[in-house]
């Protein structure tokens, strides 16, 4: 887990988020309580590294609001959610609208632990594979309609000679734009201008 993720506990419960806050705190985690779903949304760090902590029914903004909130304006922060016995079937449509997990009460605080550091690498990983699309994708974007016509042709499998014949211009003028290409792009081989396309398109 990085230095830098946060676990954002929410509960109007005070007992509660100081138990909880305590537990994750002890155990070498950064914790951040807020006493409703609101307060967070106020606090604007939704898009922080990190995973949320909270319970299926508040006071005002329930937590299966909040998700909902939190996905239209696009953040994928990992949700885990608190639930009661009653609240199953609530916290059912949570995961299924695609929550991180839901734990039943009462826990044990290691069953909860595990589940938050598994949504915390998750997070990780998630948001160095986006870094990666992105990197990916500013790369493709300084090619030149030309270049990218011929790496499109390239990725096909297709050879010079048919990439020339379909584009209508010379062999060589396929190889010189086929070398800027790979330069450009820091690739070295039609093994890594395929990943580069893959992760462009958001393909694992």
């Amino acid at each position: 887990m990085p230095d830098t993720s946060t676990v954002f506990l929410i509960d109007d419960d005070q007992a509660v988020r100081d138990a909880i806050g305590l537990l994750l705190q002890t155990n070498g985690l950064t914790v951040k309580t807020f006493a409703s779903a609101t307060d967070f949304l106020k606090a604007g760090v939704a898009t922080r590294p990190g995973c949320l902590v909270l319970d299926v029914r508040m006071p005002g903004l329930s937590g299966l609001d909040l998700q909902k909130q939190l996905q239209l304006e696009g953040h994928g922060i990992p949700i885990i959610f608190m639930t009661g016995h009653g609240d199953v079937p609530m916290a059912i449509r949570a995961m299924k609208a695609g929550a991180f997990d839901f734990i039943e009460k009462p826990f044990q605080g290691q069953i909860l632990l595990a589940q938050v550091q598994k949504a915390l690498a998750f997070d990780d990983q998630e948001r160095r594979r986006q870094a990666q699309r992105d990197e990916a994708t500013a790369r493709l974007g300084l090619l030149s309609p030309r270049e990218r016509e011929v790496l499109e042709r390239v990725a096909e499998g297709q050879y010079n000679k048919v990439v020339a014949a379909e584009l209508g211009i010379s062999l060589s003028t396929v190889e010189i734009h086929r070398k800027r290409v790979m330069e450009k792009l820091q690739a070295q081989s039609l093994s890594d201008l395929l990943r580069l396309l893959a992760l462009s398109s958001g393909l694992p």
